[in-house]
């Protein structure tokens, strides 16, 4: 069964712009693989960014990256830890737990609780660098890290600033599909099915995997479709981690998606107020209803930016697109030397 229900026909995106580039690497900045546990003693791979004329003797404001969901640090989350650093920035992407390299078992398990745990991990190593200013820690969060980073920031003062690009709230997604295309009955079926795996992987049987990006396009694939799968399943954003199988990437496993049901990051999102929050959205994006949504029940101050003829996918890769100055003018008013 899919994570949410199909959409709604909605107008298509406009053809993806030039300017993908996922894997870009700078010479300006250095990068160090990093690990570091989280508070369940379960250990997170990183990587450092840090610019190369950095002035060693003081200490700088930081920002903590996280990848869209399903996706790893090698996707999306490194380029903007790459350019957020040529902007004068240390910064630091990671692999949520059960993903990439970071540890948790089983492979690809959903915990949103532990998700948010990252973020604040994070917060706990930069501040034991000598180049970061503890009092100035930003995060940014893509696609489902979005949802994540809030949640982690309402109840982590340490975490000054966060921006959201294409964000999606991985409850609301799965309880209610996009633009709340999704029946109570299908909803409730997801969760009997969930269970039943439950009992199959108690007693043994296989892990059973669900949603993401499949290796090929269906028969009859739609514009969300094809816009993942020209990210995650071409050269344009594909990345295997090592011991990852390509017909498991991006996809959770069936028993565990089933808690993002129980997974409310708008919620009290108000009191995070007076840090100030950047919800970034293409004005074309299929997700962009979530942004709106958490723009509107944050309380100030807050901004909503739209990225014109930006779709969801557009903003992980597309350089050209990202609105960088838009980003850097964001944390640099809010975390001030």
């Amino acid at each position: 069964m899919p994570a949410f229900a199909a959409a709604p026909a909605a107008t298509a995106a406009p053809a993806a712009a030039d300017g993908a580039d996922n894997f870009y690497q700078s010479g300006k900045v250095t990068l160090q693989p990093v690990r570091f546990q989280n508070q369940y003693q379960m250990t997170v791979a990183g990587n450092l960014f840090v610019p190369a004329q950095l002035d060693r003797t003081r200490r700088h404001a930081a920002l903590i990256v996280g990848h869209p969901m399903g996706a790893v640090k090698e996707q999306s989350a490194n380029l903007y830890a790459t350019r957020m650093a040529e902007l004068g920035f240390v910064t630091l992407s990671l692999d949520l737990s059960f993903w990439g390299e970071s540890e948790g078992q089983p492979r690809n398990a959903v915990s949103p609780d532990i998700y948010a745990e990252d973020f604040s991990a994070a917060v706990d190593f930069l501040c034991a660098q000598g180049l970061v200013d503890s009092e100035r820690i930003g995060a940014i969060g893509i696609c489902g890290s979005g949802s994540f980073v809030i949640s982690a920031a309402k109840i982590d003062p340490r975490i000054k600033a966060v921006a959201t690009v294409s964000m999606y709230d991985m409850g609301a997604a799965s309880r209610h599909g996009l633009r709340h295309s999704q029946t109570l009955a299908q909803r409730q079926a997801y969760i009997a099915a969930a269970a039943r795996q439950r009992q199959v992987e108690f007693a043994g049987g296989a892990t059973a995997y669900t949603s993401g990006t499949l290796p090929a396009l269906s028969a009859n694939p739609g514009a969300i479709e094809r816009e993942f799968h020209d990210f995650y399943r071409t050269p344009r954003g594909a990345y295997l981690p090592a011991g990852q199988l390509s017909e498991r990437a991006t996809r959770p496993t069936l028993s565990s998606n089933v808690k993002f049901m129980n997974f409310y990051p708008f919620m009290d999102i108000e009191t995070i107020s007076p840090r100030p929050l950047l919800f970034i959205t293409g004005d074309q994006a299929h997700s962009k209803e979530f942004s709106e949504d958490a723009y509107r029940r944050a309380a100030e101050p807050k901004e909503l930016h739209y990225v014109a003829g930006a779709g969801h996918v557009d903003l992980y890769d597309r350089v050209t697109l990202i609105p960088w100055d838009k980003l850097a003018s964001f944390f640099q008013r809010a975390l001030p030397a």
